[in-house]
């Protein structure tokens, strides 16, 4: 049995092969045949428990194959990668289990390179693939590094589906309570079962497994970003995988018990660089959703599971004051981003937001945010988004700038979502999450049949560029969309 810790920091790039020193210790391990990945920065507190509970299900649900950890730490100052090192030896996990398997469990911890410049998750993740490609493994799982509720199932839970049923991506199906995971539930998924008609509750979940084909899938792919190094990875995986044609499947891990965030004061960076990934990944792979209407269920792995999560404190006061002041700091930006009646939505609600905050915040009026009637609409909300889109195609705005914008707009969406299911359980709130992701799918029209417009008027733009008479070529152009009867 081996433990290795590797500290020093090496420089890496995209599509950079891995640094000598960490190729020396994947060919002292030879092969592997499944590996769980932890990405980390600053868990000395979780990661020890987390390390034990995948150690326990490699050994406990996959005893023939041969096993392998890897911790890909930031360079935690908190001493996160000596509890990786230090967690008690595979070999008591098999006392313990009374399991003997055929294989050694093998660990590694190092500190992750950062690619051109840029640390964070997506950086540690590409790592992870590498690791894992080098040593030929037919199941990747990766589980976050600050889990309270993982335990040795959800190993086999993720990995199953890949190495017993041919599936290349195991999204988890999660059991959250009503107000975690927002980014999920206002953005991520509606926008990506409205794309591609692909029921994935989770797209952006943080532990899922993936098969060897799919590793090196993503190791191929051109399209990283800065974003993509951080919290962006998670949505470019789904989607990428999506469009890339692989078996997509989820499964339930009942409930996620981590370090849950308020929205309004800790989801600004992270709505950022999702939202950015996504509206570069919504671009990138046209193509593949612009014909897809309606959308389905897709397979769902392992036993139904009846827990409480844990509930989660949200300000939704702050919220509807930062909705509110997005008017007077971004409305210039909503004006250029926005169509004429989803900005006069906007300022209308925002004024219904300013009054619920007053009203709120008066000495003689005993009433909360949460008594008040505010109400963002479902469609105005998916037609916000769909704006966005169609704004990040024709480049109307820096994506930075854009997405800034955003943020105000998707804290009044979550505060109307608080207050509307304020009196509700968490099971009975799902149903406003699916009322909102129909709304997304009857709203696809209006994505499609403007997108189609903008990339004929591209197409139009190319060619008059090129026979250097743009005037003459784009009034022909017109006539032919009127004729064929296309809306501008």
């Amino acid at each position: 049995m081996r433990v290795t810790a590797i500290f020093a920091r090496l420089p890496g790039m995209p599509q950079a092969t891995l640094p000598k020193a960490l190729r020396d210790e994947i060919d002292g391990l030879g092969r592997a045949d499944i590996m769980v990945g932890i990405p980390s920065f600053k868990n000395a507190s979780t990661i020890g428990y987390v390390v034990r509970a995948a150690q326990a299900g490699l050994v406990q649900y996959f005893p023939d194959l041969r096993p392998v950890v890897v911790n890909a730490d930031a360079g935690s100052p908190d001493g996160t990668q000596r509890v990786v090192v230090d967690t008690e030896p595979p070999d008591y996990i098999e006392r313990i289990l009374l399991v003997r398997p055929k294989n050694k469990l093998q660990r590694i911890s190092l500190t992750y390179p950062e690619i051109e410049g840029v640390g964070g998750k997506g950086a540690a993740l590409r790592t992870i693939f590498q690791i894992a490609d080098a040593l030929g493994v037919q199941a990747l799982v990766v589980v976050d590094s600050d889990l309270r509720s993982i335990v040795p199932e959800w190993i086999e839970l993720l990995a199953g589906p890949i190495l017993k049923g041919g599936f290349d991506y195991v999204a988890p199906l999660y059991s959250r309570y009503k107000y975690d995971g927002t980014i999920t539930n206002t953005v991520t998924y509606p926008v990506t079962r409205a794309l591609y008609g692909l029921r994935i509750r989770q797209p952006i979940g943080g532990d899922f497994g993936v098969s060897g084909d799919l590793i090196r899938h993503y190791l191929e792919q051109d399209d990283w970003t800065p974003d993509t190094s951080k919290f962006g990875i998670d949505i470019w995986m789904t989607h990428s995988a999506i469009a890339g044609g692989f078996a997509v499947c989820q499964t339930r891990l009942g409930a996620k018990v981590h370090d849950p965030k308020d929205p309004g004061s800790d989801l600004g960076p992270m709505f950022s660089q999702v939202v950015s990934t996504l509206l570069r990944l919504i671009e990138r792979h046209a193509a593949r959703w612009l014909d897809v209407k309606g959308s389905h269920e897709i397979p769902v792995y392992g036993f139904e599971r009846i827990i409480d999560p844990p509930p989660l404190e949200v300000n939704t006061q702050r919220l509807l004051e930062e909705f509110a002041k997005g008017r007077l700091t971004v409305r210039d930006t909503w004006a250029t981003v926005l169509a004429p009646e989803q900005l006069a939505a906007v300022d209308h609600l925002a004024e219904e937001a300013s009054q619920a905050v007053e009203t709120a915040t008066r000495a003689d009026t005993p009433a909360t945010v949460e008594d008040s009637r505010f109400s963002f609409p479902d469609e105005t909300w998916a037609r916000i988004m769909f704006d966005c889109a169609l704004a990040a195609r024709q480049r109307l705005k820096p994506m930075d700038r854009m997405v800034a914008s955003l943020i105000p707009l998707y804290f009044g969406r979550v505060a109307s979502l608080i207050i509307e299911t304020r009196e509700l359980t968490t099971d009975q709130a799902e149903a406003f999450v699916e009322r909102q992701a129909r709304a997304f799918e009857l709203a696809k029209p209006y994505l499609v049949e403007r997108w189609r417009v903008i990339e004929a008027s591209s197409r139009d733009g190319k060619i008059a560029k090129g026979l250097k008479q743009p005037v003459k070529v784009s009034k022909a152009a017109n006539k032919r969309r009127s004729e064929t009867g296309a809306k501008s």
